[in-house]
């Protein structure tokens, strides 16, 4: 299979840049399934339905959330009747999240791709554990067998817990990528195991910025130590990021990984057919 990850949307700028660079790359690369992060992805704050129409429209296959995932209040109704958007898996049973953590795709082609989006702790808001949450989730079946792909989105800021996602994960998922610090990562690799691994896709958002929002504002905040204006998306033109990954079709193991950036300031990275 032929698999692409993008990381987080951050507003408008990052949704234009991917309703005209993904169907693209969809035809370029041959992709069978499409995921993408986009907890940012309403004016830099969470998601609405219109705005995951937009994405579903340039081609996304799924959409996954993180910390923002309920800064728009309609999140909390819409996850719940849409299965192509995942929340966190590790929210406490007790909480009731609504919507699912992790779901099991059909492509077109009758592919079987299993979706894990993982919400980390370190830094962050204190969910479950989230290894494991993970460790439940895989065993729904088993790589190669019950599912063609298995791809883990780890959402946090530490790189340190989203490396130990990628070698827990290690010989059960085809990807396991970071999203969040919307920064892409320069450690493309498959694992010992097989399992493709980046630390971040990076932001699918304006670079002429910090993490995807206005420099203005941000470089205020952090020279004043005040709270200053609201906190707004960049609105130049965004460079889209994320990995493409090939798999063996007898496994469900990653044979290539490679990041992809286009559009925007960043030097652009495609690859090749």
């Amino acid at each position: 299979m032929r698999l692409a990850f993008f990381g987080d949307v951050i507003g408008k700028p990052g949704r234009d840049a991917l309703n005209t660079h993904l169907p693209g790359l969809k035809r370029r690369l041959g992709l069978d399934f499409v995921v993408v992060n986009a907890e940012n992805a309403a004016a830099g704050f969470g998601i609405t339905e219109k705005t995951a129409n937009d994405l579903f429209d340039a081609g996304a296959d799924c959409l996954t959330l993180g910390n923002h995932s309920w800064d728009q209040r309609e999140a909390l109704s819409y996850i719940e009747r849409e299965p192509r958007l995942l929340r966190p898996l590790n929210y406490p049973r007790l909480s009731r999240a609504p919507g699912r953590g992790a779901f099991s795709y059909e492509t077109a082609k009758g592919h079987r791709v299993l979706v894990i989006s993982i919400l980390g702790r370190v830094h962050m808001d204190a969910l479950d554990d989230p290894f494991s949450a993970a460790e439940e989730a895989l065993e729904q079946g088993p790589l190669g067998q019950a599912f063609d792909a298995v791809i883990v989105d780890m959402h946090c800021e530490a790189t340190s817990e989203k490396m130990a996602m990628g070698h827990f994960c290690d010989g059960r998922a085809s990807l396991v990528v970071g999203t969040h610090t919307h920064v892409p990562t320069a450690d493309a690799q498959i694992l010992p195991g097989g399992t493709a691994y980046q630390t971040d896709a990076g932001g699918c958002c304006d670079y002429d910025s910090v993490i995807g929002m206005n420099k203005t504002i941000s470089v205020q905040r952090f020279a004043s130590r005040l709270p200053g204006e609201r906190q707004t998306p960049a609105t130049g033109p965004a460079t889209i990021c994320g990995v493409f990954v090939e798999t063996d079709p007898r496994t469900g193991l990653a044979v290539r990984i490679e990041p992809i950036r286009v559009g925007g300031r960043l030097k652009p990275t495609v690859p090749e057919v």
